[in-house]
């Protein structure tokens, strides 16, 4: 099965010599391509599958790179990439005279969907076929870095078939993630981000020191709740702190009597009182 092959790996984070090697498989011609995989499906031939694997890594690599504006590792798009690779090819069949690249491109984007998906955020971004559109469509189709205005909201909407609602609450989203999981500088010792609590052993005084920042940060939440007024706490907390069904911009808007666009304005200045509250405190 094409799911016990060895691939090779991005050994030490070098994406470079990764590439390298990997540019040195050969392309397989169609007729050879066609030859493997009749020999992977009559057969069960590891080898065949080896070989078309290894041929096609390169278009993974091409297919990761365009997802690296999302903020995950590039080796890990590869590697997420990989794995749709290997599931083309086991389901490849040579006779509709379709080329594997064209078959695999499906595969391989899909597992980088899902790989996207389950790490952008805690907090699913995006549940909907509709949200989904929207989560890989909007970053590109936004004309700078600052918030759109109603027009430009409109014209995305149009374009996707979607409520401009949807466009909003998912700028909104997006605005929201701006903590790194990777320290900004390798140089600042001082560094305090997500991944300098994944640590293979367990440390005892780390396990504590963690503790107590999640405390500390647990009760500046709370504190800086208690400092909203009772329109932007009711909204942080239907649209963040419940545990399921999160009230949606345009949920809010009606039962405010506001616009969706007041609402996340609202939102977002609440969100950077409460950022710079708890920042302060660690």
């Amino acid at each position: 099965m094409t799911t016990n092959l060895v691939l090779p790996t991005i050994v030490g984070g070098s994406i470079e010599g990764y590439i390298q090697t990997v540019n040195r498989f050969p392309i397989l011609s169609q007729e050879e391509e066609i030859r493997l995989a009749r020999c992977l499906r009559d057969e069960d031939d590891i080898k065949a599958a080896h070989q078309l694997v290894l041929s096609h890594l390169r278009v993974v690599i091409a297919i990761a790179r365009g997802y690296l504006g999302y903020g995950l590792p590039h080796a890990d798009l590869i590697q997420e990439g990989n794995i749709g690779l290997m599931k083309a090819v086991k389901r490849f069949d040579p006779e509709r005279g379709v080329r594997l690249v064209s078959f695999a491109i499906h595969w391989i984007k899909a597992e980088i969907h899902e790989f996207i998906m389950r790490n952008w955020r805690l907090v699913k971004i995006a549940t909907t076929k509709q949200q989904r559109k929207l989560f890989f469509n909007l970053r590109s189709m936004k004309q700078g870095l600052d918030t759109m205005n109603q027009g430009e909201v409109a014209a995305i909407a149009k374009q996707l078939g979607v409520k401009s609602e949807e466009v909003i609450e998912m700028e909104t989203r997006f605005s929201g993630r701006d903590i790194s999981l990777e320290p900004l500088s390798d140089e600042d010792d001082e560094s305090c981000s997500p991944i300098s609590y994944l640590t293979d052993g367990v440390d005892p005084s780390q396990v504590f020191e963690n503790k107590q920042i999640s405390r500390l940060c647990h009760e500046k939440l709370k504190e800086s709740l208690l400092n909203l007024d009772d329109r932007s706490r009711h909204i942080i907390e239907a649209r963040w702190l419940r545990e399921k069904d999160a009230a949606t911009l345009h949920e809010l808007a009606e039962e405010l009597g506001v616009s969706a666009e007041r609402v996340r304005q609202i939102e977002a200045k609440a969100i950077q009182k409460i950022r710079n509250i708890v920042t302060v405190a660690i």
